[in-house]
């Protein structure tokens, strides 16, 4: 497999610029991780940041991963999120419904399948040898009410709400994941929602946003995300966002 990266953080984080987003790569699987940004106010009950989390839940699935593990991957999330809980649950609020979160996106590659994991908003697509799109992505957060701090800390891992990785495991059951035939699969997007706006904010079509990612690379995404959020004059949510595009060739 090969694989192609490129990650940024949002142009209009202040110093010292930390991107949220990670990327965990191996000879037959990536990892990507989006951490949720906590918005300004909100008491999170840990003493660690966002970033942190990201970083410990990537240093969690690295082993299995690396030794060919061949343990569900929803297995290997909730372990994770698990053996990430008991580093900080001494010095932490892990009850805290505000704590720190990220999104997952995982892929692996098997002799006859690919898999793949999605919890929250970053999104897997798949191009068949033929050009045919699979979007394997997670939209419970866009079905939500409306973003108001009350709502989505009620809504948070929580049945008829949405879940993402953070202080439980459970979470990672209701990840969406599938599997899809070795040889329907030429190339993988792995994306965060930064980078997934292309086509889920600025209209542009999935197949658009993969052959952009073939013929001129993850970088060039992420550029001409740049260019539309500079341009925009309105938009829901964050007017930038860390972006990171992954481009996976079996």
């Amino acid at each position: 497999m090969e694989i192609r990266l490129f990650s940024q953080p949002a142009p209009d984080r202040r110093p010292p610029v930390v991107n949220e987003d990670l990327v965990l790569s191996g000879p037959d699987f990536v990892v990507v991780l989006d951490g949720a940004t906590a918005p300004a106010g909100v008491e999170s009950g840990c003493e660690h940041t966002v970033a942190w989390l990201v970083g410990q839940l990537a240093g969690q699935l690295a082993p299995p991963l690396l030794g060919r593990s061949t343990a569900p991957l929803a297995d290997l999330l909730a372990d994770a999120i698990a053996a990430v809980g008991t580093v900080h649950a001494d010095s932490c609020d892990l009850a805290n419904p505000d704590s720190p979160s990220s999104t997952v996106a995982m892929v692996r590659v098997r002799p006859d399948v690919v898999e793949h994991l999605v919890l929250a908003d970053s999104p897997v697509v798949v191009r068949s040898p033929a050009g045919d799109i699979d979007v394997h992505h997670d939209d419970r957060i866009e079905l939500l009410p409306d973003r108001s701090l009350a709502t989505v800390r009620r809504l948070r891992n929580q049945p008829g709400g949405f879940w993402v990785a953070s202080t439980q495991p459970k979470a990672a059951y209701e990840a969406v994941t599938g599997t899809t035939d070795r040889a329907d699969v030429e190339v993988i997007a792995v994306l965060t929602d930064g980078a997934s706006r292309y086509a889920e904010r600025y209209g542009h079509s999935w197949a658009d946003l993969v052959d952009v990612l073939t013929t001129e690379g993850p970088r060039e995404l992420v550029a001409r995300v740049r260019a539309y959020d500079e341009a925009a004059h309105s938009f829901r949510g964050k007017r930038y966002d860390d972006a990171t595009a992954v481009l996976c060739s079996i």
